[in-house]
């Protein structure tokens, strides 16, 4: 067979195996009814959620559905038994499911918060519901005065510091680049990485071999987002911080993570968007909750 005969043999092949996806394309359609995989011990919700908003920083009581932090079918193993955490925005969301279960595998906690004190209360009670002992501490983790506060009272409450998580975090969504203002620009440089610098620098020097910092970043981080650019840049900034100073602190024993989480259920989401985008949140993901 010549060249040009098998050239075009090749492609009378290439456009037969195409006809017969096109035929299956036109009558399967594209079927979006079959919803979020649900696998696990509890069914998850699943968008449209209720159309709701709210003012910063966030209310988690106040969310509809609530969301399901508690995790009920978790065994405990007491992996960090005597341990002591300081996690930040620990009022609600990630930070509190990290709380309760923390206390869970046996640990003692000290949540910061901003000004969402009836959540922090509620993180508290779900803590000691679990056996542990829980300190609410209120300020801003962008304020290094606040972070060696923090710090202080972990060690007065608890004699010890193993485990930092720097969670807290602001979000806001601009619609045009034009709209991001450099007041909305520092504050979530503020708070997203000076917060997280902030409190690991005060941490560190009484965190000992076997201690942990966990980070929270983000997928923005990775694969960025049109309308969270600072956001997006202050996640990305987490995951390189994380990474150097993992480097950095592992002669000394101390591992240093950052997980990035897709969307989760948090007031930070129905304080960032209008009602309307908060309806389907999550509904663009691949299990599409």
């Amino acid at each position: 067979m010549t060249d040009t005969a098998r050239a075009d043999a090749v492609a009378d092949h290439e456009r037969a195996i195409q006809r017969d996806i096109d035929a299956k394309d036109k009558t399967s359609g594209d079927d979006t009814s079959s919803g979020a995989v649900q696998a696990g011990a509890r069914p998850y919700p699943e968008p449209p959620f209720p159309k709701q908003h709210q003012t910063k920083p966030g209310d988690e009581a106040a969310l509809d559905p609530a969301p399901l932090y508690d995790a009920p079918f978790w065994k405990g193993s007491g992996k960090l038994d005597g341990f002591a955490a300081l996690i930040t925005g620990a009022d609600s969301g990630i930070g509190r499911s990290v709380a309760v279960l923390f206390a869970r595998e046996g640990c003692d906690v000290v949540i910061c918060h901003l000004d969402e004190d009836a959540d922090a209360e509620t993180t508290k009670a779900a803590v000691e519901a679990e056996g542990r002992r829980a300190v609410v501490l209120k300020g801003d983790v962008s304020d290094p005065a606040f972070a060696e506060a923090a710090v202080r009272a972990t060690l007065d409450a608890f004699g010890r510091l193993d485990v930092l998580v720097p969670n807290a975090a602001f979000q806001e969504h601009v619609g045009a680049f034009e709209d991001l203002t450099y007041e909305h620009f520092d504050r979530t440089l503020k708070t997203n990485l000076y917060g997280y610098f902030n409190m690991t620098k005060a941490a560190v020097p009484h965190m000992k071999t076997g201690g942990a910092i966990v980070m929270t970043g983000s997928v923005t981080g990775l694969q960025g987002n049109k309308d969270l650019l600072d956001y997006s840049l202050t996640k990305g900034g987490i995951h390189a911080y994380a990474r150097s100073l993992g480097t950095h602190l592992a002669p000394r024993g101390i591992r240093v993570n950052v997980v990035a989480p897709g969307p989760v259920w948090t007031p930070l989401n129905p304080a960032d968007k209008d009602a309307e985008a908060v309806s389907q949140f999550g509904a663009q993901t691949v299990m599409k909750r």
